[in-house]
Order: structure tokens, then C-alpha cells, then sequence
């Protein structure tokens, strides 16, 4: 397995268990925090959104595809507090523009010379992303953070384990 397709299949195993646990999720079930100061599903997936757009972006200028105007500001620190739906997107919307998203960050990993993965990353995100490469296996390594999260508030609104 080369280099690329090792990436691709972390990402792609991130890929496969995150959108599980979000599969049956409702767009109110995705509002629960599973304990008081903790972020809800949907503050998390809009911010995995931005993250994933910001850090491949940063490496490979003009690969992913623009979110649209004050999607970013809807997920921020601050809006994380809220607890009112109507100042986040529907599932339905996240969803989609992940699938946008998640694209375009494929497309970019295919399109990069392999050299080019051992590159230093952007100055912005070098301390947890110290090359192109680790900018791109976080991708999966962040999805997979925030579905650990996912799983307890799965249990606290009583569905059963799905791995």
C-alpha cells in the first residue's frame, strides 16, 4: 500500500464510522450535550466542517470548495453555548456540504505529488499538523475524536452500540 492510499483509507474508515453514528441522528437528537460546557452534535460537525475546508486549504490553495457566506460564523467559541437550533444549519445542510467538503480533500489528496506530503505544513497550523501529510491524516484522526464523543451521546439517548 503506497503512502496516498494508506491516507485515503484512514480517512475513509474515519469517514465510514462518523457518518454511522450520525446516520439516525435527528436534527434534535444532534442538539443534546451529554453533559453540561460540552459542545452539541451539531456546534461539532459544522466545526469539523470549517476545520477540514481551513487546514487543506491552507496546504493546497484553492482545492476545496467555498463554504457558503456566514457558514463559518455560525460555528465559532462563541456559538458554541447555544442551545437554540435555529442558529445552526439542519442536518440535512451539514450533511451535504460535509459530502462537499470531504470530496474536495480527496480530490486534493490524489492531485498532490507523494513527495509533496513530507512538505512542512502551513505556518497556522504547524503545531498539530507539522506536514502536508499529518494536515491530511487529521482528517481522520479529528472526525474520529469528535465520533468518540458521539458514541456516549448516542448511549444517553438510548440507541445500542454500533461498533
Amino acid at each position: 500500500m503506497d503512502t496516498k492510499t494508506a491516507i485515503k483509507s484512514a480517512i475513509d474508515t474515519a469517514n465510514m464510522i462518523s457518518t454511522s453514528y450520525l446516520g439516525d441522528l435527528t436534527d434534535e437528537d444532534m442538539m443534546h450535550r451529554p453533559s453540561p460546557g460540552c459542545n452539541h452534535i451539531k456546534w461539532q460537525v459544522g466545526h469539523l466542517i470549517i476545520s477540514e475546508n481551513n487546514m487543506i486549504g491552507q496546504c493546497l490553495p484553492g482545492s476545496m470548495p467555498p463554504l457558503p457566506d456566514g457558514f463559518a460564523d455560525r460555528y465559532t467559541k462563541e456559538t458554541s453555548r447555544s442551545d437554540n437550533p435555529d442558529d445552526f444549519d439542519s442536518k440535512e445542510t451539514l450533511m451535504s456540504l460535509y459530502e462537499q467538503q470531504r470530496a474536495g480533500t480527496l480530490a486534493a489528496l490524489e492531485s498532490i505529488d507523494v513527495e509533496d506530503l513530507s512538505k512542512e505544513g502551513p505556518e497556522p497550523i504547524r503545531s498539530y499538523c507539522p506536514t502536508v501529510g499529518a494536515a491530511f491524516l487529521m482528517q481522520d484522526a479529528h472526525w474520529m475524536m469528535h465520533a468518540g464523543q458521539w458514541a456516549v451521546v448516542r448511549r444517553q439517548l438510548g440507541r445500542e452500540p454500533l461498533f
